[in-house]
């Protein structure tokens, strides 16, 4: 049996597709930083296809970075990173940097708050992985999620428990894949249709 996903946090996470493959992001021993295990990010870029070419995506709690940047690996035209602690965002950046990733941006900052800033803005994929202790934010960052995607686009909720179809629908959203790996429920969402 494999040992629980994020019991404690690895030395380094890889990149697992795209341009940037194999390349090594460190992970810093930073308080709730549990990086998406490998199969889950593999999971999640074979839910979403392999080439993103020309997407618009946001990590809202981008930790290490390894989401948003397997996005921008795999062809994303734009991709914010927003990282409230500011050793991450600096580690991002850097990283950023070496990779020349030219349609990275990394901020620091309260991801809910920025992505709430963007309502209406039509984002191709909206990236949540919270800190599995800060619940309060669940809620406010889907609803903001679900206001900032375009009607075809997609929201990555990774989580410590399932979310029902029942819970999602008042926030404008439904699960269309799930995946349970040791403590990490990941669950693909996107918009409600009209009327539906």
């Amino acid at each position: 049996m494999k040992p629980t996903p994020h019991a404690r946090a690895p030395g380094e996470v890889r990149l697992i597709g795209g341009q940037w493959k194999r390349t090594k992001l460190p992970v810093a021993d930073r308080p709730g930083l549990r990086p998406t295990p490998d199969r889950v990010r593999e999971t999640l870029f074979n839910w979403l296809g392999q080439d993103l070419s020309g997407w618009r995506c946001m990590d809202v709690f981008a930790g290490t970075g390894a989401l948003g940047l397997e996005a921008a690996s795999r062809g994303a035209a734009e991709v914010l990173l927003v990282e409230h602690d500011g050793v991450l965002a600096q580690q991002i950046t850097r990283l950023a940097e070496r990779l020349q990733a030219c349609g990275v941006t990394v901020r620091r900052g309260d991801g809910v708050a920025q992505l709430a800033q963007r309502e209406g803005a039509g984002l191709d994929l909206v990236l949540l992985d919270p800190p599995f202790d800060a619940q309060a934010l669940f809620i406010p960052a889907l609803r903001a999620a679900a206001r900032a995607v375009a009607p075809s686009g997609r929201i990555y909720l990774e989580a410590p428990r399932r979310w029902s179809q029942e819970q999602l629908a008042p926030l404008g959203l439904t699960c269309q894949r799930y995946l349970k790996a040791g403590a990490s429920h990941a669950h693909l969402l996107g918009r409600l249709s009209e009327g539906s």
